[in-house]
């Protein structure tokens, strides 16, 4: 038995962790599931929607899984997903996106890798709100050192880009194309303009780059001439490699190319502790009402199978997910062609009730 951290989340989150947590243990994968809770839920109970425990348990059991999490308003906490990142290093982000048989999409197909760096960039969090004196000091010292100047009613964010978290991820992403069979990785910035930050980033990806010269193909596109082409032609491109505000914004944007967040995994990837996830939030006004779709996190427990070295019990998972919703019959109303008018939707107990019946029938077979 291998132990999982379980962080159920909160919202729809219990609803979905449920669904997900029922298909994995059909596949037979012999996981000990420890369920810690976080979020808006336990905010009152433990004074912070991420207690140490929660940490902890992580820490010792090196993997978890995790609904989606409610970041509670007005607390000063800036979201517990980043709150993860942060503490346990989960320095790359990975969000396959893949259009499967029976979704809604412009295209007959798209597989696309997203590999995101998580611990810099500008939601580093050093910011400086308007008017206070830090802000009033940084103005000023930027102003004394590169001579430009800066209107006084600005607020301030900070950009960290550093060589050695360029060259990790790119690393990540080179040695992930190796061991999946991934043919071009493309470096995705604006160098063009923020020649210091993201000129740096390109040019740690070109520097990697050599080490695989002749085994994996290297390229790179700017920003915003990268998401005019992902909506053009998408199979032009194999993995994509950003820093971290650019990896948040066009993974949505690819998810949105096979079908919404709703069907996209994601995982977070440190050195030698992994945090899976689906990549949508809490939707905490449809929570207890059985509506909600529970591919991303099933999905993303395909990822956690697979980082189990579990291939086997992956694929099997992935198999009966791939058949239901090929099929469209026993899904949830988003995912239905009528959509919410569809009288044949299932909830999202129903659906990982069949998801598990088609895993029970593939293992017989």
């Amino acid at each position: 038995m291998r132990k999982v951290t379980l962080i159920p989340g909160d919202g729809v989150g219990p609803e979905l962790s449920d669904a997900m947590r029922r298909c994995v243990d059909a596949t037979g994968a012999g996981i000990e599931w420890e369920v810690m809770d976080a979020g808006e839920g336990v905010m009152k109970k433990e004074g912070t929607p991420l207690p140490e425990a929660v940490l902890n348990s992580i820490r010792k059991n090196r993997i978890a899984i995790k609904g989606p999490i409610t970041t509670p308003i007005g607390t000063g906490f800036r979201s517990v997903n980043v709150a993860l990142r942060k503490e346990l290093n989960l320095y790359a982000c990975l969000r396959p996106c893949r259009l499967y048989t029976g979704i809604k999409s412009a295209f007959k197909s798209i597989d696309l890798v997203i590999i995101r760096e998580n611990s810099e960039d500008l939601y580093s969090g050093i910011e400086f709100f308007e008017g206070t004196p830090e802000c009033k000091s940084v103005i000023k010292s930027i102003e004394d050192l590169s001579k430009k100047k800066i209107n006084p009613d600005s607020a301030i964010s900070i950009k960290p880009i550093s060589i050695s978290a360029s060259k990790a991820i790119f690393k990540y992403a080179f040695e992930y194309a190796l061991s999946h069979g991934r043919k071009k990785v493309t470096a995705v910035h604006k160098a063009n303009i923020m020649k210091a930050t993201d000129g740096l980033f390109l040019k740690a990806g070109q520097e990697v780059a050599q080490e695989y010269a002749g085994r994996v193909e290297f390229n790179d596109r700017i920003v915003d001439n990268m998401c005019m082409q992902l909506v053009q032609r998408p199979n032009d491109y194999d993995m994509l490699v950003l820093p971290n505000l650019y990896g948040d914004i066009l993974s949505d944007l690819c998810a949105g190319l096979i079908g919404g967040l709703g069907v996209a995994p994601g995982a977070n990837i440190g050195h030698d502790i992994a945090v899976f996830e689906a990549t949508h939030g809490s939707a905490p006004k449809y929570a207890g009402q059985n509506k909600m779709n529970p591919t991303a996190l099933i999905l993303s427990a395909v990822l956690m199978l697979k980082h189990m070295n579990e291939p086997k019990k992956a694929d099997l998972l992935d198999q009966a997910v791939s058949e239901i919703l090929a099929e469209n019959k026993d899904v949830t109303y988003d995912l239905k062609a009528a959509g919410k008018n569809d009288p044949t939707a299932v909830g999202t107990r129903e659906m990982g009730d069949a998801i598990v019946a088609r895993i029970k029938s593939l293992i017989r077979k």
